[in-house]
């Protein structure tokens, strides 16, 4: 899908809008007729279809190309920011806006404190956990159980509510807590020895697979080499037996010599 029209400040010429989301193109793709689509736009749909949205000319994925001069284009439009709804009036070139999302004051962070759910933007996030967070470490029980106190347990609403810090109440807590833990890395473990178990079993059969082959294929060589020792015997036997049968050099002549 392209980018809405409402985030850009100026009027977006109409060649730069996709011709099925109607949004300004986002990483554009061209057809072999020339209609022109947002990439997630356009792929499934010839996936599924095989034809040009527009013309319905058969085509594949294959023959969609992208648009570069187009895609830089568009990357000099100045767009709002992806959180402009939390409260972010920010306004950056389309090819910048990647890297002013990722440390916008605005985009949205949960609290980091145990037990707090808050969802806050990012430029609050310090003061509330530092100020506000219910669930802040304020200081250590001294009365016996040595752990954290938290803010809710000592505001005047708790004490009004009968929920301050209680040590043995808190130690069962904790307890809990670290039995569910436990649980489940040891969940976590089982399924961790399983998947080896698995993983070693199948490379055990690939290395039992390399050892069969490893095995046929020195049967095969010391078979080759057998029949080549058999042909290497063969020939020196017919060597042998031509040198014995044929006279030494000179012998015929001689002995032609001692006639006359």
């Amino acid at each position: 899908m392209g980018f809405e029209l409402d985030r850009f400040n100026e009027e977006v010429d109409p060649d730069l809008k996709c011709n099925l989301c109607n949004k300004v193109l986002e990483d554009p793709l061209t057809t072999p007729c020339g209609h022109v689509f947002c990439a997630s736009c356009v792929l499934p749909w010839v996936v599924q279809k095989g034809v040009c949205p527009v013309q319905c000319r058969r085509m594949s994925t294959k023959e969609l190309n992208h648009v570069l001069a187009l895609r830089n284009l568009i990357s000099k439009l100045d767009i709002k920011c992806d959180y402009r709804s939390r409260g972010c009036g920010k306004v950056v070139s389309l090819q910048k806006l990647a890297e002013h999302v990722e440390m916008c004051d605005y985009s949205p962070a949960r609290c980091r404190h145990a037990g707090c759910q808050e969802v806050l933007n990012l430029k609050d996030m310090d003061h509330h956990m530092r100020e506000s967070c219910e669930c802040r470490p304020v200081g250590i029980c001294e009365q016996g159980c040595g752990l954290v106190l938290l803010h809710r347990e000592l505001s005047p609403a708790a004490a009004a509510a009968g929920l301050t810090h209680c040590c043995v109440a808190a130690l069962r807590s904790r307890v809990g807590s670290l039995q569910r833990r436990a649980a489940g890395l040891a969940r976590e473990l089982k399924k961790q020895a399983v998947r080896a178990g698995h993983r070693e079993q199948a490379l055990l059969a690939q290395v039992s697979a390399l050892q069969s082959e490893v095995q046929l294929t020195a049967l095969r060589y010391q078979k080759k080499f057998n029949q080549y020792m058999v042909h290497i015997s063969s020939i020196s036997r017919n060597i042998a037996a031509c040198c014995r049968v044929r006279p030494p050099a000179g012998q015929g002549n001689w002995a032609r010599a001692g006639g006359n």
